[in-house]
């Protein structure tokens, strides 16, 4: 089965849920899954995650933006940092849940493989 890569490329709060979301469910059904944040992106994991739609899935028994995160992680997904990003926010890798990682453009790249790679 071909891997899904996910490329977060800007800093908007329900692409990012989106993204995690479709993340997720790869990682369900036994795809091997990864999740890049690239500058802009890696803000909004600074400080208290919510996305604007956040009350509303809450209140309809669906995931919140930090939820989402954490599913897509406990199913395998694979999240990783734009190092630049980790630098324009000022935001530490240390400063992050420990299951994610710092990779910059060209790793990412050179490690695709036959994934297929889906841009939010």
């Amino acid at each position: 089965m071909r891997g899904l890569t996910i490329l977060v490329a800007i800093g908007d709060a329900e692409r990012l849920h989106a993204a995690l979301t479709f993340a997720a469910a790869a990682a369900a059904s036994g795809m091997a899954v990864r999740v890049h944040l690239h500058e802009g992106a890696v803000a909004l994991l600074r400080g208290a995650m919510a996305a604007p739609g956040d009350a509303a899935r809450a209140g309809n028994g669906l995931p919140t933006l930090p939820q989402i995160l954490d599913d897509a992680l406990t199913l395998g997904a694979q999240i990783s940092l734009c190092q630049g990003g980790l630098a324009l926010t000022g935001l530490g890798i240390d400063q992050v849940d420990p299951r994610i990682t710092a990779q910059g453009p060209l790793g990412l790249l050179t490690t695709l493989g036959d994934d297929r790679l889906v841009v939010f």
